[in-house]
């Protein structure tokens, strides 16, 4: 299934779309595969795979304990397809989630055929801006891949028009500045950000960064398209006493986010 997909049925039924993130290689890579799986069952609609890198600039400390952990724990680039492969064998779109670094040490065109090859929908790339995509976007769209860049709250209007017009598959909105983490709120940003956003686009537009409750969700799903889900999740793995509990308490988490996109 494509993200586009995905947004499709979540709009048919009224709602928005789940996305939920987790890294891949935490707390192994099976382990990884495991809680993705128990996630999807819960009821997310899309999946973000993070690709472990060591210097993630956006992702805050629940995150980066997480990836450092998976890299310290010998996971790799095949290992992240291999856990894109698994998600994508339940039906579910799996995106990976990374930063440029990792990609161009990869390369472009070789990353694009690999991910293609194990299911993968498209990529997310937090660090990479569309005017600067002379290598990625070509590879992209030559394998049929959503490209997926980041809008924010401090975006220009011309800023947006160009990101937009570079992404495929969905927007993502960042709702707050600064770097990954749960949040008491979401703030008013998020709602006028999306308004902005949907003028320059027809693709779907899903908020992250912060979200890490039903109510939360609910509050985003009333005005996006999607709701984005991380480092929640990741912090439930981190607090389980073993991979069970963990597993446990991911797929408790997607059922009360998956309540809470459908609430009206």
């Amino acid at each position: 299934m494509s993200t586009a997909t995905a947004f499709e049925k979540a709009r048919a039924e009224g709602r928005a779309t789940l996305v939920g993130y987790l890294p891949a290689g935490y707390p192994s890579v099976d382990g990884s595969i495991t809680a993705i799986r128990a996630m999807v069952d819960a009821g997310v609609d899309v999946v973000e795979v993070g690709l472990p890198y060591t210097d993630p600039l956006i992702d805050g400390p629940t995150i980066q304990t997480a990836v450092n952990a998976a890299l310290q724990a010998g996971t790799r680039t095949p290992d992240v397809l291999r856990v894109v492969e698994a998600v994508a064998e339940t039906g579910t779109p799996a995106v990976v989630m990374s930063y440029w670094n990792p990609l161009a040490r990869y390369g472009a065109d070789a990353f694009a055929r690999d991910l293609a090859a194990a299911g993968g929908a498209g990529v997310i790339t937090p660090d990479l801006t569309p005017d600067a995509t002379d290598e990625w976007i070509p590879a992209a769209r030559s394998r049929d891949l959503d490209t997926v860049f980041l809008v924010a709250p401090s975006s220009t209007d011309e800023r947006i028009a160009m990101t937009t017009d570079a992404c495929r598959g969905f927007v993502y909105a960042t709702s707050v500045m600064g770097v990954t983490g749960t949040r008491e709120q979401v703030g008013d940003a998020a709602a006028v950000l999306v308004e902005r956003t949907r003028k320059a686009t027809d693709l779907p537009v899903a908020v992250g960064l912060g979200v890490s409750n039903a109510d939360q969700a609910a509050e985003i799903a009333g005005f996006a398209d999607g709701v984005v889900v991380g480092s929640a999740f990741v912090r439930r793995m981190l607090d389980a006493a073993d991979v069970d509990d963990g597993v446990a308490a991911v797929a408790a988490l997607a059922g009360e986010l998956s309540g809470g996109v459908r609430r009206r």
